[in-house]
């Protein structure tokens, strides 16, 4: 194995920033990719893919470089809550209780819909699949590689050995469809009127396009709120976010340890503590020294190194054997994301249901990085604050995701595999019944959309 140094770290971040540094000149200079919309950190990613180990094997990137985008996803949420201002608790609870309603729906009927359609459809016609094969959409298109791998290390000891490199395909199949798929719909509903902060591929501005802002309108990074003989601005808002990072890690092996079956997100955990830190600093009247655009601006850096990494650490595994049935099963999966996307995002959500639901998207098909990647497109600036609203939602919806995980495999083998669409199917169904018996469906359908 692998010798991992500090050196070692030095050259993942030297080459992945040589190719953020390729990809910005790619999208101020071609014309095809401005109109695709494609971030420089998605055209790096492509590229650390291609000649990455899963592609030619030219770039030296260590063993360790997959493992970077769960450190970065806990930065992002980290630093949502700190320096942001006080709001009122009726707001949060409306803007949180939407995102996961949403979240809850689209988990449990992607999991739900996958196996229903695998027993329905796929194992009439192929009678010598495993009876947990529809599980394998939603640990590669919802999950991503690291539930799919746990699902797969449940289905094999069940005795379904092949599952995890299927469960690795799907990750990687989705993040594709994440990726395609995303931009498709983004270029789609800027068209049709349905964005808030762009209005169309072909009227925006420069800038949006080729990513380069003129002199004129460059604004401010942020406010220096320290002497820099003190200490640098930038390292005091640096450090608080590396505490909060250090201290969430030790709390989530802590908890880990005492409930080995149970594996809470570092970025939930991160955005905890990252509101409790806010709420102290408030207290203490301490947080008029830190500066919300310059927190803003550490998340968007971690945000773009983390769709460089993720996309670039992508193992590509083809299983021959399961070809056919795979890609029916990825086709109706993109499918059934489409339908809670089309239909489900403008009822649930009152607002932003468009960038609220190009977030479930990318976070559905592919993670949680493809999300906010394909976020970004549509809100620049996050105004939207989803976020902000899926990282609260998470954390109501982590324990029903874990449960999935951890009984489906079970429950598929001992032969209970209908018991899985069953519940979780109906259990989607009861909020929809909620939020129409309440009056809270299709809200967001009367949203105004300026031109």
């Amino acid at each position: 194995m692998e010798n991992f140094t500090i050196w070692s770290l030095m050259i993942d971040v030297s080459i992945i920033s040589g190719l953020l540094l390729i990809g910005i000149i790619l999208r101020a200079k071609l014309k095809w990719i401005q109109s695709l919309f494609l971030p420089a950190s998605m055209l790096a990613g492509f590229i650390g893919l291609a000649f990455g180990p899963s592609g030619l094997g030219l770039l030296p990137f260590s063993e360790q470089f997959s493992s970077y985008p769960t450190l970065l996803i806990a930065i992002i949420f980290g630093a949502i809550p700190i320096g942001a201002k006080k709001v009122r608790l009726s707001e949060v609870f409306h803007r949180v209780r939407d995102m996961f309603s949403y979240s809850i729906i689209l988990t449990l009927s992607m999991w739900g819909a996958g196996v229903l359609f695998a027993l329905l459809v796929l194992n009439p016609i192929f009678p010598n699949l495993p009876n947990g094969f529809g599980l394998i959409l939603g640990a590669g298109f919802l999950g991503g590689h690291g539930t799919a791998a746990a699902i797969g290390e449940g289905l094999a000891h069940a005795g379904w050995e092949e599952a995890l490199d299927l469960g690795m395909t799907s990750a990687t199949v989705g993040i594709l469809a994440a990726v395609l798929g995303g931009l498709f719909l983004i270029k789609q509903s800027t068209e049709n009127g349905e964005t808030k902060f762009i209005t169309s591929f072909k009227n925006l501005p420069s800038e949006l396009k080729s990513g380069l802002i003129p002199v004129s309108k460059r604004p401010s990074m942020g406010q220096e709120t320290v002497s820099s003989n003190s200490i640098d601005p930038l390292v005091l808002h640096l450090a608080i976010i590396s505490f909060i990072i250090g201290i969430s890690y030790w709390l989530t092996n802590i908890f880990t340890d005492w409930v080995p079956a149970v594996s809470i997100p570092l970025f939930s955990v991160s955005f905890i503590l990252g509101l409790l830190f806010q709420a102290i600093c408030r207290k203490i009247k301490a947080d008029k020294y830190i500066d919300k655009r310059v927190m803003d601006r550490i998340g968007g850096s971690a945000t773009d190194f983390l769709v460089a990494f993720g996309i670039a650490s992508i193992n590509i595994t083809v299983v021959v054997d399961y070809a056919l049935p795979l890609t029916l099963l990825f086709i109706f999966g993109i499918m059934w994301a489409y339908i809670i996307f089309r239909f489900v995002g403008p009822n649930i959500f009152r607002d932003f249901w468009l960038e609220k639901s190009i977030f479930g998207w990318g976070w559905s098909t592919g993670t949680v990085a493809m999300g906010l990647a394909l976020l970004r497109i549509v809100d620049p600036e996050l105004r939207s604050r989803t976020p902000e609203g899926y990282a609260l939602g998470y954390v109501g919806v982590a324990p029903v995701d874990i449960i999935i995980v951890t009984f489906s495999p079970i429950l598929s083998s001992l032969g209970f595999t209908w018991v899985i669409p069953l519940v979780l199917l109906v259990g989607a169904a009861v909020v929809i019944i909620i939020y129409k018996k309440a009056g809270w469906w299709g809200q967001g359908k009367n949203e105004h959309t300026p031109n």
